[in-house]
């Protein structure tokens, strides 16, 4: 009987301590996944530097999958962050529709999966951290139309054909230089983001129309190669740029670059952690979330630049 007694008391003495929480350090962490379009650009990589910080504020962890322009990669890391059991996802989809299969693996796994930056067409995005693209367009449209004085001959290197935002950004563009009818729009083209594309393709424009007065360039690497072809051709052809990374930043202080669209890579990535933490909270949260954009030109490049 007194063995009993002895037993009884000892499990109501440890009921207590079963049923308090386990103490936080003991708690699972949270992971979420992150797939970028692009490991090597200056703006994903500052981009990916704001999600990591936002994260570990949160005290959360970060599992990254690369990407690199690859559809079927892209596809193939966002079905293994599923299969490792991560929270949520942030997506910068190479393509609207060729890696939908990335947002229905997530929507199989019951994994939220957010889109940052560029977005997709699958009825599977959770949420879509995104710019105002056609206003941001039709802005760096108005600003070139003024430099140039209304008038001349404007060529469009455009981003990847599959994406909607360059697609958007183009069409922003184009409807604000129509309102100019002594603006021309001379060339157009389709292309990946790189450098060397932009150095190609405004040697090309400019051997075609050797008074072009304004090139429009999707991105600040795209932007940066057009410069230099405009530099070694000895022209005074307005270029610009969109993302303000640093490099982009410098050519607008040294006059080489005309201006360029500061979208704060970094304050983007960190944007995106926090709408998927609102998610995972259960707030609700708007399908599309707007990043402020601000024109850098000669204007206001000081303020802008990278403090030494």
């Amino acid at each position: 009987m007194l063995k009993l007694r002895h037993a009884a008391l000892a499990a109501v003495l440890l009921l207590p301590s079963m049923l308090m929480p386990a103490p936080a350090a003991a708690q699972q962490k949270i992971t979420i996944g992150v797939s970028l379009a692009q490991d090597d650009n200056p703006f994903y990589i500052a981009m990916l530097r704001g999600i990591r910080a936002r994260a570990q504020e949160l005290g959360w962890e970060v599992a990254t999958v690369s990407a690199n322009e690859d559809k079927v990669k892209q596809i193939n890391g966002v079905q293994d962050l599923v299969a490792r059991g991560v929270k949520g996802i942030l997506i910068s989809p190479i393509d609207a529709v060729g890696v939908n299969a990335a947002y229905d693996a997530a929507k199989a796994g019951n994994v939220p999966i957010v889109s940052v930056a560029r977005g997709s067409t699958s009825p599977n995005q959770t949420l879509h951290v995104a710019m105002d693209e056609k206003q941001i367009g039709r802005d760096i449209a108005e600003w070139t139309a003024k430099q140039i004085g209304g008038e001349g001959k404007v060529a469009l290197l455009l981003g990847p054909s599959g994406a909607p935002t360059f697609r958007n950004l183009g069409d922003g563009y184009a409807e604000v230089m129509a309102k100019h009818p002594k603006i021309q729009i001379v060339t157009k083209h389709d292309g990946p983001l790189t450098r060397e594309r932009g150095v190609k393709q405004t040697e090309d424009a400019l051997v075609a129309h050797p008074d072009l007065k304004a090139i429009y360039t999707a991105n600040d690497d795209v932007a940066l190669g057009s410069m230099q072809a405009v530099l070694a051709a000895n022209r005074k052809t307005l270029v610009t740029g969109m993302n303000g990374v640093p490099p982009a930043l410098r050519a607008v202080k040294a006059g080489t670059l005309a201006m360029t669209i500061e979208l704060n890579p970094v304050q983007w990535g960190r944007l995106g952690v926090d709408v998927l933490a609102q998610y995972l909270k259960g707030d609700k949260v708007e399908p599309r979330v707007f990043i402020k954009h601000v024109i850098i030109d000669k204007t206001n490049i000081d303020e802008k630049l990278p403090k030494t």
